[in-house]
């Protein structure tokens, strides 16, 4: 592309962003839960966009937390911190980490580009994982220090016995892990494969262990929003993959899922769940992102249809077969708010009405005026299925002109005294968000 058609893509980001004004979204709770508000699809010639200006945290600023609760930066300075995942010793591990970098492959590539790096989301990540040591459980960090360097994108991470499994985003890489080193200077070893390639276009793979540590399950997002970039590249795309934990071979579990960023088992039925990123362009209040259970052999729309039966006629050619199998997913979240975080509560830590649900970080996204997302929710748990209102767990990332954002949340982890911790990959810093009154 010559530098002048780049200038002239680059001159419409501003319009496209007034484009948003003339097509608002209604109100998020209507699309909430097991049956949300599904407006009649919209075209565009450009879609809405409502794009706040990135622009981090003063000192002493924070995010504002649920009544009971209070907020401390954990960790500052890092760089783009993503996943979060504690050790058995209480060592607190930091995901450090962005997209690979591809080359755009269509003028609106060009424009999504400029968008994510207005909002914070196109900082480079350290390509590491840092590790966080507190002293008696205090939340104050004793020690800091890199623990994996030069990974390739890397996001999910899990432990298994005495292997640590890092999901870059091209493969699974094991290494040998010893309760409290600090730091992993041998080379990992590469369990299995994951799908890349050039475009690469969702470029997380989020990864999350069976009970028994027999499996390993990974979520692979889509190489488009609705196969623009042709059903070639979507191959073993949008879905989410059971590895064998010993021998690394792999078979898809569930598909449909365009971009399942984060992955838990509920911890009183042990199942499967993902929170899932939904197709743009459409709406402002299409397609609600989602919180569901995943089975095996499932199909969950993507790219036929979404919330089951519902037809996007932007595909070509259909595939009524899949459509008539489609699962409805269990809890919507609204339109638009990006969940890039999934964490099961496992009892009560920060308050009773924490005890029994999942938390869910919400990143927020660009596709939708008023802007939707940047907080962390908890979305009720009863029998092991999502049910109820959700609630606002922290907020403040968004200015209330919704014009500036301070962070955007992703992952979320407990730390080994119950409290909430939360990485944003805006204001580079982690979180720890505990009860005022502990034990309360």
């Amino acid at each position: 592309m010559s530098t002048t058609s780049f200038r002239r893509i680059v001159a419409l980001i501003p319009f496209v962003a007034l484009a948003a004004c003339g097509s608002n979204g209604g109100d998020p709770a209507r699309q909430y839960g097991s049956d949300p508000y599904l407006p009649d699809p919209q075209e565009y010639l450009l879609p809405p966009m409502s794009i706040p200006k990135a622009i981090g945290w003063k000192v002493g600023e924070m995010p504002a937390a649920f009544p009971g609760l209070k907020v401390e930066a954990l960790a500052t300075g890092l760089e783009h911190p993503r996943t979060l995942y504690t050790l058995p010793n209480g060592d607190i591990l930091v995901v450090e980490s962005n997209s690979p970098g591809t080359e755009p492959f269509r003028p609106k590539d060009f424009i999504a580009g400029n968008v994510k790096a207005r909002a914070g989301a196109g900082a480079k990540g350290a390509n590491r994982i840092s590790l966080l040591r507190t002293a008696d459980g205090d939340g104050k960090p004793a020690l800091r220090s890199v623990f994996i360097d030069h990974l390739h994108s890397p996001y999910g991470i899990t432990l298994v016995g005495d292997t640590l499994y890092v999901a870059n985003t091209d493969a699974i890489l094991a290494f040998n892990y010893v309760p409290g080193m600090t730091q992993v200077t041998s080379p990992g070893i590469k369990l299995a494969d994951l799908p890349a390639g050039p475009i690469d276009h969702h470029w997380t793979k989020s990864m999350a262990a069976s009970a028994d540590g027999s499996k390993l399950y990974v979520g692979v997002g889509s190489n488009s929003n609705i196969t623009e970039n042709g059903m070639a590249v979507e191959e073993g795309r949008a879905a989410i993959y059971e590895v064998d934990r010993l021998t690394g071979a792999k078979r898809i579990f569930a598909s449909g899922t365009r971009n399942p960023t984060s992955l838990a088992f509920e911890p009183q039925t042990h199942q499967l769940f993902a929170v899932v990123n939904e197709r743009d362009e459409i709406g402002p209040d299409l397609v609600p992102d989602y919180l569901t259970s995943i089975r095996e052999g499932g199909f969950y729309g993507w790219p036929y249809s979404y919330w089951g039966s519902h037809v996007d006629v932007r595909v070509h050619p259909q595939r009524p077969d899949l459509v008539a199998a489609a699962i409805k997913p269990d809890y919507g979240l609204s339109s638009h708010v990006a969940p890039l975080g999934l964490l099961f509560s496992e009892g009560q830590h920060l308050s009773p009405e924490f005890a029994n649900g999942a938390f869910v970080g919400e990143h927020g996204s660009w596709d939708r005026s008023p802007l939707n997302g940047y907080q962390v929710i908890f979305v009720p748990f009863v029998n092991g299925r999502a049910t109820g209102k959700p609630v606002t767990v922290v907020a403040g990332f968004l200015s209330e002109d919704k014009e500036t954002v301070h962070g955007r949340p992703v992952g979320l982890a407990l730390d080994q005294s119950g409290a909430l911790l939360v990485a944003d990959d805006v204001g580079n810093t982690v979180w720890r968000v505990s009860a005022t009154q502990p034990g309360t």
